[in-house]
C-alpha cells in the first residue's frame, strides 16, 4: 500500500528528497533512496495499524508490546509531578499511543482534520480507550489533565507558522520549532520525558522507548529548550530513519533572508 501511494504522489517523493538530502547531506543518493522507500513502505503499513488501533482488543494488541522505561514514568509520578510524553511524528506513533493506553490512563492533542466525517470519527475512536482527547487549541484543558497526573502525548515537529517560534538546529538544519513545549512544562509543572515507539524489524510487535526527564526543562531559555526537544527526537530518528514520517514540508519556515527550500 506504501508503495502504492509513492507511486502516486510524486509531489510528496519531492518532499522527502529533499529532506533527506538536507538531514543526511552525507550519505549517498542510494542510501537516501532506501530511506525514502522504507518510509513509505512503513506508512502503508501504518495506515492499517490505525484499524488495529481502532478494532482489535486489548487482548490480542497486549502481547504485541514491550514497554521499556515506564519505570521513569513511575518515578515521575510518585514525586506528584505531572508527565509529558514528548515524541515526533514515527510512522507507529498512533498505535504506539493506543498500546500506551493498556499500561496506563493517557491523553493526546490532536490536529482538527479539514473533512469533518473523518475528524468525527477519528476523535470518537481515539476517545474509546485515551482518558482526553484535545484539540492542540485547548491547552488550558490539557494543562488540567496534566496536574491530574495523566501521562500526556506531546509531538511538536511540524512546522507551525502561526505561532511563537525559535530557530533550532534539528539534524543540522536550523528549523522553526515552536516555544510551546516550554511554557505547557511551566505551566503545569510537568517533567518533560522523550517517548518513542518502535515498529520491530521482523513485523512481530513494537517496543514503546521512555528516556528519563529532559534535565533543566523548563530552562527559561526558548532557544535552548527548543533544542533540548528537538534533540530528543533526534536522537530516535538517527536510530529508525526510515521509521520516521518525513513527507512533512518541516523546514518550511525559514530564517529571514533565506529562500524556499521546497518548490
Amino acid at each position: 500500500l506504501g508503495r502504492l501511494l509513492q507511486s502516486l504522489s510524486k509531489p510528496r517523493q519531492r518532499i522527502v528528497d529533499i529532506n533527506l538530502k538536507l538531514c543526511f547531506p552525507d550519505k549517498s543518493h542510494q542510501a537516501r533512496d532506501k530511506i525514502k522507500n522504507a518510509c513509505f513502505a512503513n506508512i502503508g503499513i501504518s495506515l492499517l495499524e490505525m484499524s488495529m488501533c481502532w478494532w482489535w482488543s486489548e487482548a490480542k494488541l497486549r502481547p504485541l508490546v514491550e514497554i521499556r522505561g515506564k519505570e521513569h514514568i513511575d518515578a515521575v509520578l510518585e514525586s506528584g509531578r505531572g508527565v509529558i510524553l514528548v515524541t515526533g511524528h514515527f510512522v507507529s506513533l498512533e498505535i504506539g499511543g493506543r498500546l500506551l493506553a493498556l499500561f496506563m490512563p493517557v491523553q493526546v492533542m490532536y490536529r482538527t482534520q479539514k473533512n469533518r466525517l473523518f475528524d468525527s470519527y477519528l476523535y470518537t475512536r481515539r476517545s474509546s480507550y485515551y482518558v482526553n482527547t484535545i484539540s492542540r487549541k485547548n491547552t488550558r484543558q490539557m494543562i488540567k489533565g496534566i496536574k491530574l497526573l495523566v501521562p500526556t502525548l506531546y509531538a511538536p515537529d511540524q512546522n507551525f507558522p502561526g505561532e511563537r517560534n525559535v530557530f533550532a538546529p534539528f539534524l543540522g538544519v536550523q528549523t522553526a520549532t515552536i516555544t510551546a513545549s516550554s511554557r505547557l512544562a511551566q505551566s503545569s509543572g510537568a517533567a518533560m520525558l522523550p517517548f518513542y515507539p518502535e515498529r520491530k524489524k521482523d513485523g512481530s510487535g513494537y517496543i514503546l522507548w521512555i528516556d528519563p526527564p529532559l534535565e533543566d526543562f523548563p530552562s527559561g531559555d526558548d532557544l535552548k529548550d527548543a533544542t533540548a526537544v528537538n534533540a530528543s527526537i533526534e536522537k530516535s530518528v538517527l536510530l529508525q530513519p526510515d521509521q520516521y514520517v518525513w513527507i512533512h514540508r518541516r523546514f518550511k519556515t525559514r530564517p529571514q533572508g533565506e529562500p524556499p527550500i521546497y518548490p
